[in-house]
Formats: C-alpha cells, structure tokens, sequence
C-alpha cells in the first residue's frame, strides 16, 4: 500500500516517512524539491497534486499547506487524508468534507484529545489541555509561522466570550518527568477544543507554555502588539523537551512527554495510519474515533515517550 506524506523530508514528514518504511508500508516523501522527493510535485497546482495519487492508499499531510482542495480531491477517489493541523477554522472545514478526512493527528491535536477523551470518561468536566512545547528544538517554519499567526487574533471560548491567544495565564503543575517546572500557561487556539466541548458537552479548553518562561511572557507580550511579530526570533533558548496533559477539574491530570515534538507528532501519525489502512472510512474521523491511549502505548514506548494515563 502506497502512502504518500506531503512534505515528506520536512521536520514531521521525514520521521513519518522513516516510521512507516520500518512497517513495511512504501511511504513516498513528496514535495517540490527533485533530491530529496520521491513525488516530485507542487501543491500550488491541484494537477500536480490529482495525478500523483495513481495506486495511493492514504495521504498524509505535514506540508502546513491547508488548502482545502487537496482534501476535496482525495474525497472524490475514496482516498483517506490524514492532516496534522491544528488551525481550528481549516479543521471545521475539513470536518464538512463528504468523504475519509482523519483530523486531530499529531501530538496536538492528537495525543492530548486522547488524553482528554480519557479525563471525560472519568469525570464529568471541565478539562483542561496544556501543551508544553521546547522552545529550543529547530521545527519545521510551518509550525513556527502556525505560533506566531495566532498572535493577536481571537477565538469562541466555551463560555461565549471572546478570547485572545496568548492571554489569561493559568498555572499548571507538571511531572517530574517531563523536565518542566510549574508555571502558567496561556490560552491558544488548538482545534481539539471546539470538537470536545461540542461533543461531550463540558467546557475544554487549550493552552500552550514554552519550556522557556521568557519566551511564553514573550508570547504574550507579542499578541498585544503582533505587527513586532517580525522581531521574534525564529529559534528561541530552551530544550526539545514537550509535556502535554489533560486536566481534570479535580486537579487530577493525564499526562504524556518526551523529547521532540517532531518526532512525537510522527509517532502518533503513523499509528494513526496504519489503523486507518485496516478500515474503511467515508466520513470526516477524529483520532479518538479511531485509536485509545492503549493502542499507542507501545509506539510511544518505542520512541521513549513517557505516558502516564
């Protein structure tokens, strides 16, 4: 079965292509550059994109485009899309897409919609998602432009307000094991949010902390002024450690972290895809539709995560 990994010698791609090659499954890196794509295409143009999916079984997006049309395509031919997107305004509009979308694949989205699946199935709500990210570790300029272009925009909070990312710092303690020390953290826009209050009907809500105290007060001095957003540096001080954690409103937490949030996405991805290549899907799928805690707890394993659920 042909996978093919949009952006496949990228920061995610490339450790998503190397996972699935050791399951035995021919995953094709694509991309524009002709030394280092197996499928050499641009997906600016839709043609380019509709003819290398000639014997694809599944497309796994880590290229940061998200542009809906490629989505579209796949849907047409009955072809799984896989995005690891955490843009909540993309991610809605993929869930109205007639056809095999996968959402919510990656660490966040992905990991922590797991671990907050698992929260509500133990208390009533509300939960609370907080990503730590290392601020030192190089990531793919896809996922730094997705930090900072949420700078000073704003989103529906569960209680209708509106919020702006990177503001009502809240504390959370977090395990020895993950490296960080307590701190606060700051609301931020990850897609998971919307889809876990609307479906169990109890607030959820996101934010995001750097490993870094500086750089997360940097954020939010930055959201309040975006247009210096150019001024931030592209690679901050700080390690490659992440933790990420579900928090009940009891103070009881589950809890996941390791090292390289790269590699970490790339793990819970390629899981994800080797669940959907055993089933048929016609319809927008989350993650938890799909996969529990348990079914990743080995591959997390593998790849030295630490999960403690």
């Amino acid at each position: 079965m042909n996978v093919l990994v949009l952006g496949g010698y990228g920061a995610v791609g490339a450790h998503v292509v190397r996972l699935l090659r050791a399951d035995g499954l021919t995953a094709l890196a694509a991309g524009r550059d002709p030394a280092r794509a197996d499928v050499v295409l641009d997906l600016s143009t839709p043609d380019s994109f509709t003819a290398a999916l000639n014997d694809v079984a599944a497309v796994v997006n880590c290229a940061g485009s998200e542009d809906i049309r490629l989505a579209e395509i796949c849907a047409e031919r009955g072809i799984p899309f896989l995005d690891i997107s955490a843009t909540s305004e993309y991610v809605q509009s993929l869930e109205k897409i007639a056809g095999p979308v996968v959402l919510g694949v990656g660490l966040a989205p992905g990991l922590t919609t797991l671990l907050a699946v698992e929260t509500l199935a133990n208390h009533r709500g509300p939960v609370d998602i907080m990503i730590g990210l290392g601020s030192g570790e190089k990531h793919g300029p896809a996922a730094t432009a997705w930090t900072y272009g949420l700078l000073g925009k704003h989103f529906p909070d569960p209680d209708g307000t509106s919020i702006r990312n990177f503001t009502k710092p809240t504390r959370f303690e977090t395990p020895k094991e993950s490296g960080y020390k307590p701190a606060a953290a700051l609301r931020a826009d990850f897609a998971d949010q919307h889809r876990l209050t609307e479906e169990f009907g109890v607030p959820v809500r996101t934010y995001l902390r750097l490993d870094s105290r500086s750089a997360t007060a940097g954020l939010g001095l930055l959201t309040r002024a975006p247009a210096l957003s150019s001024l931030a540096p592209k690679r901050m001080p700080g390690s490659d450690r992440w933790v990420v954690l579900a928090r009940a409103a009891d103070g009881s937490a589950r809890w996941a972290a390791g090292r390289g949030q790269s590699l970490a996405t790339a793990v819970v991805t390629a899981a994800v895809v080797r669940a959907v290549l055993n089933r048929t899907l016609t319809a927008p799928t989350w993650i938890h539709e799909i996969l529990t805690l348990a079914d990743l707890r080995d591959a997390l394993h593998d790849s030295a995560i630490q999960l403690e659920s």
